[in-house]
């Protein structure tokens, strides 16, 4: 380690090609330090993160309380394995329930990741398999969705290229037009298990799916006797300006991770009402790491750290001003989001020739198709850092 410590970025992005699997292709960058919402690559160069460890870094990097926190709890008890329990891991199930106003009876599943919560929720509505005369053979996904990469979660993904290499796939997925009331309530009747929903589609370009279908999702599936699921992955905690972007309205299952644990990795499956936590039972699923003291010690961290901060305000305002300082800038063809969510579409430029500019110039983005830019800032962002790179965006057009 010492040695690689001394290496340039392309030394050690040498090194990295000849030793990890290339699916993630050439790293952009090699980075050794973080500090607040700024990053530093092995030569030296400081980078504005503007996308967070695509929504992860809730409160930025080397949070001095989160910091702590981890520290603290690994030096005190780090794994114990799901034969035991832990004060953190109760507390946050508690903190979790209480933030998403679950009724009584709601139960709480820990995992390590988004597509590992994602999985947990599908083993779940599978067992809302309906009887031998009427079984309920069918999961309804949305197009554009993505929900992770294992196989379960994958089967829910809309892009092709996903899926095909590795089909069959175990989901009989039927996906249908996101945000249009009158194909979901055609596509959901007593042959559906389960509807996924990402309230945000934020892996398609930050795609907004309103209140109002969220409300008749609810009221759909409820009537043909489907469960409702909403993937709050990468809107959840905090992100959007509320602790989740599908509230008011309460789904049967919903699943976090990225922003819950603050860079550490965690994720997390709520199952809303009693009559739900029945689908599984002692057996049915397990994780190893899953819950385990540190993970939930900073999960806990991150949620304090947003009320004592009253970060959910900050976010709504520093979000509602940034949108509207893009949509004045030449170039820019279409702003949407919410909170420290956000894309924007370039009227010409191509999207991976701006990320590749910016990155240059200090920043990073993330384009998420040929014309789309996504941000996804920690949120604890502040104007003026933001400004800096409103203030670079009509040049980093211009080079694009």
């Amino acid at each position: 380690m010492q040695e690689l410590a001394q290496l340039s970025s392309s030394a050690l992005s040498e090194r990295y090609q000849q030793s990890l699997l290339g699916v993630f292709g050439a790293p952009q960058r090699v980075l050794v330090r973080g500090a607040g919402c700024h990053v530093w690559d092995a030569d030296g160069n400081q980078y504005l993160d503007l996308l967070g460890g695509i929504a992860v870094n809730t409160l930025g990097h080397a949070n001095p309380l989160l910091t702590s926190v981890i520290t603290s709890q690994l030096a005190t008890l780090g794994h114990v394995s799901n034969f035991f329990t832990s004060p953190s891991q109760i507390a946050l199930a508690e903190k979790l329930l209480e933030i998403s106003a679950a009724p009584a009876g709601s139960k709480v599943f820990f995992a390590n990741s988004g597509t590992e919560a994602n999985e947990a929720a599908l083993k779940l509505t599978r067992r809302n398999a309906g009887t031998e005369a009427a079984p309920r053979t069918r999961v309804i996904a949305l197009e554009h969705a993505f929900h992770g990469r294992t196989l379960g979660a994958l089967s829910l993904t809309y892009k092709e290229k996903y899926r095909a290499p590795f089909a069959p796939l175990p989901q009989n997925v039927t996906w249908i037009p996101a945000g249009d009331i009158d194909a979901l309530r055609n596509a959901v009747d007593e042959t559906v298990s389960a509807v996924f929903i990402e309230p945000i589609q934020g892996e398609a370009g930050v795609k907004m799916l309103s209140t109002e279908y969220l409300q008749a999702a609810r009221e759909i599936t409820r009537e043909a006797g489907a469960l409702l699921v909403f993937d709050e992955v990468q809107t959840g905690m905090g992100r959007t300006g509320s602790f989740f972007a599908s509230a008011p309205v309460i789904p049967d299952v919903m699943t976090l991770a990225k922003g819950l644990g603050g860079g550490f990795p965690i994720g997390a499956m709520i199952v809303f009402g009693e009559e739900n936590t029945k689908w599984l039972t002692p057996g049915d699923h397990g994780t190893t790491f899953g819950g385990n003291p540190v993970a939930c010690a900073a999960g806990l961290a991150v949620i304090h750290t947003i009320e004592s901060q009253n970060l959910l305000e900050k976010v709504r305002e520093n979000g509602t001003w940034l949108r509207e300082q893009l949509c004045s800038i030449a170039g820019v063809s279409e702003v949407r989001g919410a909170g420290m969510l956000t894309a924007f579409e370039l009227a010409e430029a191509n999207a991976q020739k701006l990320v590749a500019a910016a990155l240059d110039a200090g920043f990073i983005v993330n384009a998420t198709d040929e014309k789309t830019i996504r941000l996804a800032p920690p949120l604890v962002i502040t104007q003026e850092q933001l400004g800096s790179f409103l203030a670079a965006l009509p040049q980093l057009i211009a080079a694009a």
